[in-house]
């Protein structure tokens, strides 16, 4: 199959196909006798691993060490799983910490702005100028300057 039906058959953008490519993802394929590339069923079931790993939103340099254990190579995949919870968990934490900001901001809102000026872009105003605000400890003096 040509690389747009690779593409299609996965959802993936052919750009993404050949960077994974470059990146040494998928394996080189095939020439025809025009130069078009070539695929065949391991090269799409490669690109549908890829792809699984990426909506996990692995970095690309795992997956690459998780292909390497599919291929016999090793490695210790707990691992990598492991490390990967740990970033999503991390980021857990700090959208759940965004999210408190967002509330306490929104909280400062009147709806009423024709006789009240708005509170949460008095407050961005403030945090702009380094003062404490509603979502945020106040700024510190960096020393600079």
């Amino acid at each position: 199959m040509k690389i747009s039906d690779l593409a299609r058959a996965t959802g993936v953008d052919v750009d993404t196909i050949r960077y994974y490519e470059k990146a040494g993802l998928l394996p080189e394929p095939a020439r025809e006798a025009n130069g078009y590339r070539h695929y065949g069923p391991a090269q799409l079931e490669r690109l549908a691993f890829v792809r699984h790993c990426r909506a996990l939103d692995m970095p690309l340099a795992d997956i690459k060490r998780l292909l390497q254990a599919l291929d016999g190579q090793g490695d210790d995949v707990d691992a990598l799983v492991q490390a990967q919870l740990a970033r999503v968990r991390a980021r857990l934490q700090s959208l759940q910490a965004l999210e408190h900001q967002l509330v306490a901001l929104q909280a400062l809102c009147d709806a009423d702005h024709a006789r009240h000026p708005c509170g949460i872009l008095q407050e961005l105003v403030a945090a702009a100028h380094g003062e404490a605000c509603a979502c945020h400890a106040p700024a510190r003096a960096s020393g600079l300057g």
